[in-house]
């Protein structure tokens, strides 16, 4: 933890030295973030509910996933830019150093620009939670915790799992964008609005739907099933297949040779 705050430290006065370069960024990304708001927003100005969803239901999981995903790329950029490290050999420095090896690679990047977004997603969904009249309990409160957490969680997961297979391929492959900016995209709406297979697939597979469609069906209450409260925590079992095989590479990587 110490090794990653120093490298919190170090990336911050990175960017006090270009200013200004970080405010236009900060400021871009704002825009970005609120192009993919509007495209909600244009939505429901034809449909009033969509696959029984209403626009501020939707609004909560897309601040959720957006949340999950903007937390992941400020804070573990490593992670998810390694096939970078990989390429040009900083990966082989880091193995020469006595520090664990995960720390290193979550710590190499952190962009604080992308703070921006997860602003923005703390704001909506204030918004939305304020305009669902949400009837709070401990509960309640409790399972959008888990909502939350479990969205870093996922992201992260995905993450390393597509940095794992780095030490194969060397170059990330577009094949990863489906798991993570693609499944950004399809998890920002509530998975129960697809087709049966794409839930099957997002339940069991990339399970997206325990962060957004079980626990918020029972936080709006769409179901009674208390078990939907902890169905979040169920996604740390997918982070440790992804902690174990990115080590399980990291033992096996015999440099690029470049």
């Amino acid at each position: 933890m110490k090794l990653y705050i120093d490298y919190l430290k170090l990336h911050f006065k990175s960017i006090l030295e270009y200013k200004l370069s970080f405010v236009l960024s900060f400021i871009a990304q704002i825009f970005v973030f609120f192009g993919y708001y509007f495209i909600i927003l244009s939505l429901f100005d034809k449909f009033s509910i969509v696959k029984g969803f209403t626009l501020y239901e939707v609004l909560l999981t897309f601040s959720v996933i957006q949340f999950g995903y903007s937390f992941n790329e400020a804070f573990a950029r490593g992670v998810d830019q390694f096939d970078h490290l990989i390429i040009d050999g900083s990966f082989d420095r880091l193995l020469l150093r006595p520090q664990n090896i995960l720390s290193q690679v979550i710590g190499y990047k952190i962009d604080y620009v992308k703070l921006s977004r997860v602003a923005q997603s703390i704001i909506i969904m204030i918004y939305s939670l304020y305009k669902l009249n949400i009837v709070w309990t401990p509960l309640k409160l409790l399972t959008l915790v888990f909502m939350n957490i479990s969205s870093i969680i996922i992201f992260f997961s995905v993450f390393l799992l597509s940095a794992s297979y780095c030490f194969i391929t060397v170059q990330g492959l577009e094949f990863r964008n489906l798991l993570t900016d693609g499944g950004k995209h399809f998890a920002q709406y509530p998975i129960g609005i697809f087709n049966k297979y794409f839930v099957k697939i997002f339940t069991y597979i990339i399970p997206y739907a325990l962060v957004n469609y079980y626990p918020l069906l029972y936080f709006i209450g769409k179901s009674d099933n208390i078990y939907y409260m902890f169905v979040p925590l169920l996604v740390v079992l997918y982070l440790i297949p992804s902690i174990l095989l990115f080590n399980r590479g990291s033992k096996k990587y015999l440099s690029t040779g470049s």
